[in-house]
């Protein structure tokens, strides 16, 4: 959202369009607030279905389940526009792994905050450079997807179990940082460490996350603390 900001700056009077995917794997309220800014800043937005979950690729989850997203997604984009198509990656993820990067070599996507060696605090403040404090301060994100362990086939109930019950935590403690992960047998859930999570709220939070997942038919297998990419570690 940052980017385009910064293109329609850039591009005074040139089109630009802002191309946003809806799917079971992304969140509503991310949709929500790319509808509102295009609508507050006037942009040309395009919302469209990237149709990964008709990807069988996509669906059982390999461990390069990112690169048939992407495929999907840029094929998608590519078929309404011929202009160049720019993403929002960042130097930090070139320290990941990151296969949907290689989906956006093949078609030719270019990255300008890569290619001015902008990092995710760069972006952030650049954010707050544009008045943007709704989008300079969200906690990174990945899609829901990412919650699903690799290996386990991507269902659409699944993933509405982890918006509503990562939704349901946030809403209930903000600020922290939590992670409803489909693992073998049920649900881990994870949460940020720190004086913020004290024994009682991290009771309260338990009990809501079993209340949840038992409305989803799910067992919750326990809490652990929160750990990146963690949906790439099989427990032994």
């Amino acid at each position: 959202m940052t980017l385009a900001h910064v293109a329609h700056q850039a591009l005074r009077g040139e089109e630009v369009r802002v191309f946003h995917a809806v799917s079971p794997a992304v969140p509503e309220t991310a949709t929500e607030r790319v509808k509102d800014h295009a609508a507050r800043y006037g942009w040309e937005l395009t919302i469209l279905n990237a149709g990964e979950f008709a990807d069988p690729n996509y669906l059982k989850n390999p461990v390069n389940r990112c690169y048939f997203c992407k495929s999907n997604l840029y094929d998608r984009i590519r078929e309404a526009t011929d202009d160049t198509v720019a993403s929002g990656a960042n130097l930090d993820d070139l320290g990941d792994y990151r296969p949907g990067l290689l989906a956006a070599k093949e078609r030719s996507v270019v990255h300008p905050f890569i290619e001015a060696q902008f990092s995710k605090e760069d972006i952030r403040a650049l954010a707050r450079k544009f008045g943007l404090n709704d989008i300079s301060a969200l906690p990174a994100q990945p899609c829901m997807a990412s919650r699903i362990e690799t290996g386990i086939t991507v269902d659409p109930r699944d993933l509405k179990l982890v918006e509503d019950l990562e939704q349901s935590i946030l809403a209930y403690s903000p600020g922290i940082t939590v992670r409803c992960r489909i693992v073998a047998g049920g649900v881990r859930l994870e949460l940020s460490e720190g004086p913020q999570i004290d024994k009682e709220l991290r009771d309260e939070l338990v009990k809501l996350a079993r209340r949840k997942c038992g409305q989803f038919g799910k067992t919750l297998l326990g809490v652990a603390p929160y750990r990146r990419g963690s949906a790439f570690l099989h427990d032994a």
